[in-house]
């Protein structure tokens, strides 16, 4: 079955659209009608007049385009991917914390479960973050959740001293410096670039350091020959396809592999897409109210971000 054919012709029948992360693999990202970061398709999946989302990337992505669009179907190609980060901070956990601190605001990650966004002030991006913090006047107390690598990163850049809670994004923070510096030996020509879900050590050896679509824009931009990328592996097949004549190598996991997948973005294809689109399954449903909660603070995030010229 010619599934790129199938799913266009399916997609032209139910009204639908398909939304897909960079860190997609490569045949899904090529049949994209967006193709984003988190940022980006939280515009995307506001913005929509379809009548279907597909949503080619982790759960709490497809939750957000569904807390967006209460009243369309959202489907994700396999329920079974999740986010290690969101997993990170659970929501009865959270609440605990978020008690003790009653005089603070919550700005959370995107990168969370519907029910840490329904407990948030705000919701951020790595793409905006930094910019949506500084809004706040310094005297503001700021929980910061759940990634405390991005909330680290935050504090070093503005100088605040945000609380941070405790959760990080295993494909992230399991690169090393060691693996970095090894790389940069081998290439000592080349552009260190990283996301800010990295360790604090790995992002101080970085030339430049920020979104996937920063990233990404960085590399279109320089004149650079060559990239060292510290971030999920499907993001240099876009930064290939935009740069054909610039060379990109990914930060390893390890010394065994020349790789740094995301297993749950991974486990979408294009056979599970084909099949979402037909049966119309799996979609993802909420409760009424947890998505009229955890939406203020998503609209929140679009506003400002607009107000600010993010967007």
């Amino acid at each position: 079955m010619n599934y790129v054919e199938e799913i266009a012709k399916l997609k032209k029948e139910k009204n639908a659209i398909i939304l897909a992360h960079y860190y997609q693999i490569p045949e899904i990202q090529d049949i994209a009608d967006y193709l984003g970061d988190s940022l980006g398709l939280a515009q995307a999946a506001a913005n929509t007049q379809a009548d279907v989302i597909v949503f080619a990337g982790v759960h709490f992505m497809a939750e957000m385009a569904k807390i967006l669009n209460p009243n369309k179907k959202v489907l994700l190609p396999d329920l079974d991917a999740g986010c290690s980060l969101a997993d990170s901070c659970p929501p009865e956990s959270f609440s605990k914390f978020r008690e003790k601190y009653p005089d603070h605001i919550v700005l959370s990650y995107i990168n969370c479960s519907a029910g840490i966004k329904e407990l948030s002030d705000v919701i951020v991006t790595s793409g905006n973050a930094i910019q949506i913090v500084e809004s706040f006047p310094r005297d503001q107390k700021i929980i910061f959740a759940p990634d405390k690598n991005l909330g680290g990163y935050i504090n070093q850049v503005t100088g605040r001293n945000m609380l941070l809670w405790d959760g990080t994004c295993e494909v992230h923070d399991q690169l090393t410096t060691e693996a970095l510096i090894n790389l940069k030996k081998l290439n000592p020509d080349a552009q260190v670039i990283a996301h800010p879900e990295c360790d604090g050590p790995v992002l101080a050896l970085a030339d430049m350091v920020g979104s996937t679509t920063a990233m990404l824009k960085y590399t279109q931009q320089t004149n650079f020959k060559k990239y060292i990328v510290a971030s999920e592996t499907g993001i240099l097949h876009e930064m290939q396809k935009c740069s054909p004549e610039k060379q990109f190598l990914v930060v390893p996991k390890d010394e065994t592999c020349s790789c740094n997948d995301c297993p749950y973005m991974k486990m979408n294809t294009l056979e599970k897409l084909y099949l979402a689109l037909k049966n119309e399954s799996p979609e993802i449903s909420l409760d009424q109210k947890v998505m009229e909660r955890a939406k203020t603070p998503i609209v929140k995030m679009l506003a400002i971000s607009k107000q600010l010229g993010l967007i």
